[in-house]
């Protein structure tokens, strides 16, 4: 019985290999799989680690300022170990309804599957439109986010647009992922993104030390309950970012080899928030909650410069993270989805991204805008729902006894992931969603009462305009032009 499950593991996934097993590769072919078609473990790594740490890198510093330097190196190992956990989860309950369909003989050759289908196959149409509204409702908040981020950073740069201007072009820009087909051709794109990401974290740490403490700096964080629960949620919403885990596997060549890929990335990403948001806020204190972008308080310089345009580009590929799993909804909606034209599936992609664009210029709020997300959606799409669907799959002996991937052993078997997954759904529904709720929509709604829906350059610094001319009370007045007779109350006598 054992073979018979490991072999049926071993099988999962293997399409893309069987379908090019004794096909001649030639040049173009090889070029192809080495920067566009991508399955491995590897390319899995890469996508996970960038997908992670996007534009959020910019917004934890802001989260220390208003949680303490303590709290905020606690809650990002924290909330990284649980992140870790619930995609383990997602990925063993995708295994398992994959697993199930194969041996129905179900083909997924033309075929993407998703988190709602795996709900739906594994315990039925309700939870399938939960998971639905929760999963599609926090990718598009997900891709509006990247587009507001590309605003912000971008007028640190060029100011001489405002931001609601740049959020149109660059939503322009991002709509050209419609032409990326899956996660399959995410290969380069997620190499490069980590390096990018790389090179970010580390130039905000090390400019930050070389910068030094402003002058009277303050670190009086956590000063009120409200902004403490709002820095929380934004570091949920930070390690919540394996919404499209399930479409990574399913881009996979080996699905089950995902197990550990997800905690290994967040590992490295530990690696470069930790440092970058200590180093900023050690040196700015409480400045960061007025600026929630990092960037707006390092002085402008190339290493700067390159930052923010390695960002930019980085927010672009995330935009398409977030967005791909949209765009397969929309295409199984309107039965486009195996339509073998990548053309015709790109115009019917379109008109996703509107209200994208959308709401981005409606709420350009960067940084409280990611703890609102976090704490309302994320709470439930990553944590909550891949906990209790867990528990109720394998709730009878027979599902435990059949299941495709046992728990592991240091976790205490089904009793330890019983007691850890209950932990999860109690603590992120009392703290993320509860509190966090309360104080992210709190910040959120004075974002509002501040700077107004739709404003047009959200935290930007005052326009200075240059001093009136001061004029010279012992200058003699100019010649009047032509025949104009002065007033005689103002004809200077000699």
């Amino acid at each position: 019985m054992a073979t018979d499950k490991a072999v049926e593991t071993v099988i999962v996934g293997n399409y893309v290999e069987m379908e090019t097993e004794g096909k001649p590769t030639d040049v173009k072919t090889k070029i192809s799989k080495l920067f566009w078609h991508g399955g491995s473990a590897y390319d899995a790594w890469f996508s996970c680690a960038s997908n992670q740490v996007a534009q959020v890198l910019l917004t934890l510093p802001y989260s220390f300022s208003q949680l303490g330097m303590m709290s905020g190196i606690l809650f990002q190992l924290f909330y990284g170990l649980m992140g870790s956990w619930t995609a383990y989860l997602i990925s063993i309950l995708y295994i398992e309804y994959r697993t199930r369909k194969e041996r129905e003989k179900v083909d997924f050759r033309n075929h993407v599957i998703q988190w709602f289908e795996v709900l739906d196959g594994l315990l039925g149409k309700h939870w399938r439109n939960v998971g639905l509204a929760f999963n599609c409702t926090f990718l598009l908040f997900g891709s509006v986010i990247q587009l507001i981020a590309c605003a912000s950073n971008i007028y640190y740069i060029n100011d001489n647009l405002d931001k609601r201007t740049w959020t149109y072009i660059f939503g322009a820009c991002c709509a050209t992922t419609v032409f990326i087909p899956s996660f399959h051709n995410y290969r380069i794109w997620s190499f490069l993104g980590l390096l990018m990401t790389t090179y970010t974290a580390w130039y905000l740490a090390v400019a930050s030390l070389l910068h030094g403490q402003v002058e009277g700096v303050k670190h009086s964080g956590p000063s009120k309950l409200v902004l403490y629960f709002t820095g929380a949620t934004n570091i949920l919403y930070t390690f919540g970012g394996h919404a499209v885990t399930v479409e990574i596997m399913h881009a996979m060549w080996k699905p089950q080899k995902f197990k550990a890929i997800y905690l290994l990335a967040t590992l490295y990403v530990l690696t470069l928030t930790l440092p970058s948001a200590a180093a900023v806020y050690w040196a700015f204190g409480d400045m960061l909650l007025n600026h929630s972008n990092a960037f707006a308080l390092l002085p402008r310089s190339p290493f700067r410069d390159m930052a923010v345009i390695l960002m930019l580009i980085h927010q672009f590929i995330t935009f398409g993270f977030a967005c791909t799993p949209l765009y397969f909804v929309w295409e199984k909606a309107i039965g486009m989805h195996e339509c073998k034209s990548l053309c015709k599936r790109a115009a019917a992609r379109l008109p996703v991204v509107i209200p994208i664009w959308f709401l981005a210029i409606v709420f350009p709020f960067f940084g409280p805008i990611n703890s609102t997300v976090g704490s309302l959606l994320v709470s439930f799409t990553v944590y909550i729902i891949p906990a209790l669907a867990h528990i109720f799959t394998f709730k009878s002996a027979a599902a435990r006894e059949n299941a495709v991937e046992q728990p592991p052993r240091f976790v205490g078997r089904w009793i330890g992931a019983y007691v850890i997954n209950i932990f999860v759904v109690v603590w992120v529904l009392i703290v993320g969603f509860g509190f966090g709720g309360w104080a992210s929509m709190v910040n959120f709604i004075h974002q509002i009462d501040t700077f107004g829906l739709f404003t047009k350059c959200y935290q930007c610094p005052p326009q200075q305009f240059p001093p009136p001319p001061v004029m010279n009370a012992t200058a003699p007045l100019p010649p009047p032009p032509g025949n104009l007779t002065l007033p005689h109350h103002i004809i200077r006598k000699p």
